[in-house]
């Protein structure tokens, strides 16, 4: 199955689908997508998203983000939740270019999971309720995005290996996010040489991280998330096949 579906617009649209999870199963293609803004979508692009048969979008953007680029064309039968996982923004392009960007991004990252863990809880409790295909969006769909995903993925039993070179397929993506930025900003010179990049080691620091302060990524889930095993199960059911 392809993994990454062709848009002109956008960059970083991918299926989860074909991972294979701790029991042997593994995740349902065609089911669960991430992507960068689905407000991009227009014309030939809007018609391959439909042809998907795309029921739910789940948009973390935050709202004044949706109010300036706007959200996901309204399509009968489709149902949009924004639920904004971040609570301090932070602007990627004029990072400190001396910083070590991949333990800076990490950080951040630590700030998503710890602030917005109602927003993550229900993002996740829509996934698990969700009837048909999913996409769940950000605007570049690597950092808030990637979060959801690999806690997400943690949870439907996949290794970390198998994590950590999902969230690096935006690499293949990182050229199209940095023109996008170029187009939206022609007057401004993009200091940060980090800007559109999605190493393995960013998600493989949040990971360690999480198990450190709670001794899993499970054990986060469950503490601060609330996950239970009710949960778990409904989101197992439907999106793994054996």
């Amino acid at each position: 199955m392809e993994r990454h579906i062709t848009f002109d617009r956008l960059h970083n649209f991918r299926d989860l689908g074909g991972y294979r999870t701790e029991d042997g199963r593994s995740v349902r293609w065609r089911l669960l997508y991430r992507s960068d803004s689905l407000a991009k979508l227009a014309g030939a692009d809007l018609a391959r998203f439909e042809a998907l048969g795309v029921r739910t979008v789940l948009d973390l953007r935050y709202p004044w983000e949706i109010a300036a680029r706007g959200r996901a064309p309204e399509i009968d039968g489709l149902s949009w939740h924004n639920l904004s996982i971040e609570h301090r923004p932070y602007e990627q392009a004029t990072i400190d270019p001396t910083l070590d960007p991949w333990r800076y991004l990490a950080d951040r990252y630590a700030e998503v999971a710890e602030d917005g863990v109602a927003e993550l809880r229900r993002a996740l409790e829509v996934i698990a309720a969700a009837d048909g295909p999913l996409v769940f969006h950000c605007a570049s769909g690597k950092d808030r995005t990637g979060l959801l995903a690999a806690l997400l993925l943690t949870l439907l039993g996949v290794d970390e290996d198998q994590i950590a070179a999902d969230f690096a397929r935006t690499e293949l993506a990182t050229e199209g996010l940095i023109a996008d930025w170029r187009a939206l900003h022609p007057d401004r010179e993009l200091a940060w040489p980090g800007y559109g990049r999605a190493p393995e080691v960013i998600i493989r620091l949040v990971l360690a991280d999480l198990a450190a302060a709670h001794g899993s990524v499970l054990g986060y889930a469950t503490d601060r998330l609330g996950v239970d095993e009710a949960l778990t199960a409904r989101l197992r059911e439907r999106l793994l096949t054996d």
